[in-house]
C-alpha cells in the first residue's frame, strides 16, 4: 500500500516520482524531515545545514531508540573528527552523549570551513542505503552533504507519512533521479535573441518534467543537421559568466565560443547547463574558494565539503541535442570527460577542438590544477 506522499520502488521513475523527489529536495532546503525506506529499514532524516533544535527534537520523537541518532559525514570531514580508519565515501558519526549534543552541534561537526578545538567524543560505522540515499539528495538540494538521521520502524513509515505529512521516498527511486530527469526533458520555450558576437541567435529553453531547472541551447546561425556540429558545452558559472571574476575561465570560455562559432561560417550550439561549480551549486563553489584560500585546489575543496571533484552529468546535453536533431559533433573543450560524456549517451564525437585562453594571473593555479590533475589538454 501507498500513500499519497509516497513513491514505489521501480525499474523506471515516472514523473510523479520524479516530482516527489524535487518536492524532497526542497523539504532538505527548508530543514524539514523526510523518510527514506530501503530493503527492510527505513529512516527519518534532515539536512545538517538548515537544522534546528525543533527539527532534531522531532527526529528523537520518531526514532526507534533516540540515543540512536547519527550524523552522516564525508570521509575526509570524518577523518578531521578524528575517524582514522575512514577510507571513502561517507561515515556515520554517532556521539557518546545524544542527548546533549543540539542542533547547531551537528552543524558544527558537519562543516569543513569551521575548525574543531577538539573532536567529538563518538563511535563511527558505515552507513546504510537510506542515509546514502539522503546525502545525494542533499546534494541536489545544493546543500553540504551531510545528514542527521534516526532509524524508524520500518513496518510504520507510511503512518509516520501520513500522520505528520511526510514524504517517503524509496532509495533507488533517489539514485536514479538525475539521469530521468535529464531523459524528460522538453522544449517550452524559442525565441530570436541577437547576440553582441553573433546576430543570428536563436536560444531554446529546456525544462525537465518535474518543473526543475533550464537548460539553454544557444543556437548560432543556421547548424545543418546532417553535418557534424560544432558545440561548446558550457556550466553554469555565475561568477565568471555575469561578473568577470578572474578566479577561472569561464567568462572568457563561454564569450569565446560564442564569437568562434559565429565566426566559423557554418553555425554551431552552445548548450549552457545548469550546474554551477562543476556541480555542487553557486553557495559551495563560494565555500571552495574559501578552501583554496586556505590553501586546497580547485579539486581537494570539492573534496572538503563532500563532493566529488565534478558532480557535473551529462545527458542533459545528449538529449538537447537529439531534440535539436544533431547526433555527431564537434566539440569545443579542452576538457576529454565531455567527450566521454557526450559518447556514453549516444552522441557521436567526431573532433575535439581545443578551446584554450590565456591565464590573467588570478588563475594560474586553478588552470594547472585542471592540467595536471583534471587532465584538461592545454
Amino acid at each position: 500500500m501507498t500513500t499519497p506522499n509516497s513513491i514505489s520502488a521501480g525499474s523506471e521513475i515516472s514523473t510523479s516520482e520524479l516530482i516527489s523527489v524535487s518536492r524532497a529536495v526542497a523539504d532538505l532546503r527548508r530543514g524539514e524531515m523526510i523518510l527514506i525506506r530501503s530493503e527492510n529499514a527505513a529512516i527519518a532524516a534532515i539536512a545538517t545545514e538548515p537544522l534546528s533544535d525543533h527539527g532534531l527534537a522531532r527526529l528523537r520523537a520518531i526514532a526507534v531508540n533516540a540515543d540512536d541518532i547519527a550524523l552522516i559525514l564525508p570521509r575526509v570531514r570524518a577523518r578531521a573528527l578524528g575517524h582514522a580508519d575512514a577510507s571513502s565515501g561517507f561515515c556515520a558519526l554517532q556521539p557518546a552523549n545524544p542527548q546533549q549534543v543540539e542542533g547547531t552541534t551537528f552543524s558544527i561537526w558537519a562543516n569543513p570551513l569551521l575548525d574543531m578545538v577538539e573532536a567529538p567524543t563518538a563511535s563511527w560505522r558505515q552507513t546504510d542505503a537510506g542515509e546514502d540515499a539522503a546525502i545525494r539528495l542533499a546534494k541536489l538540494a545544493r546543500l553540504l552533504p551531510a545528514i542527521v538521521s534516526v532509524s524508524i520502524d520500518a513496518a510504520r513509515v507510511e503512518e509516520f507519512a501520513r500522520a505528520e505529512n511526510l514524504l517517503m521516498l524509496d532509495a533507488n527511486i533517489v539514485n536514479g533521479y538525475e539521469d530521468a530527469a535529464a531523459g524528460s526533458l522538453r522544449q517550452v520555450s524559442d525565441a530570436r535573441v541577437p547576440l553582441e558576437n553573433a546576430e543570428n541567435t536563436r536560444v531554446v529553453a529546456f525544462r525537465p518534467a518535474d518543473g526543475g531547472q533550464e537548460h539553454i541551447a544557444i543556437i548560432i546561425d543556421e547548424p545543418v543537421a546532417d553535418e557534424p556540429v560544432l558545440v561548446r558545452l558550457h556550466s553554469e558559472c555565475f561568477t565568471g559568466d555575469l561578473i568577470g571574476s578572474l578566479r577561472c575561465d569561464c567568462g572568457p570560455q563561454l564569450r569565446g565560443a560564442i564569437a568562434e562559432i559565429s565566426a566559423g561560417g557554418k553555425g554551431g550550439i552552445v548548450l549552457y547547463l545548469r550546474q554551477e561549480g562543476r556541480g555542487i551549486g553557486l553557495v559551495n563553489k563560494l565555500r571552495a574558494y574559501a578552501l583554496q584560500d586556505r590553501g586546497f585546489d580547485t579539486l581537494d575543496a570539492n573534496e572538503e565539503l563532500g563532493f566529488d571533484a565534478d558532480e557535473r552529468v551529462y545527458r542533459p546535453a545528449a538529449e538537447m541535442l537529439r531534440q535539436l536533431g544533431f547526433s555527431t559533433v564537434r566539440i569545443l573543450t579542452n576538457n576529454p570527460e565531455k567527450l566521454r560524456g557526450l559518447e556514453n549517451w549516444g552522441v557521436t564525437v567526431s573532433e575535439r577542438v581545443p578551446h584554450k585562453f590565456p591565464s590573467n594571473g588570478h588563475n594560474a593555479f586553478y588552470l594547472k590544477t585542471k592540467k595536471d590533475r583534471a587532465g584538461h589538454l592545454f
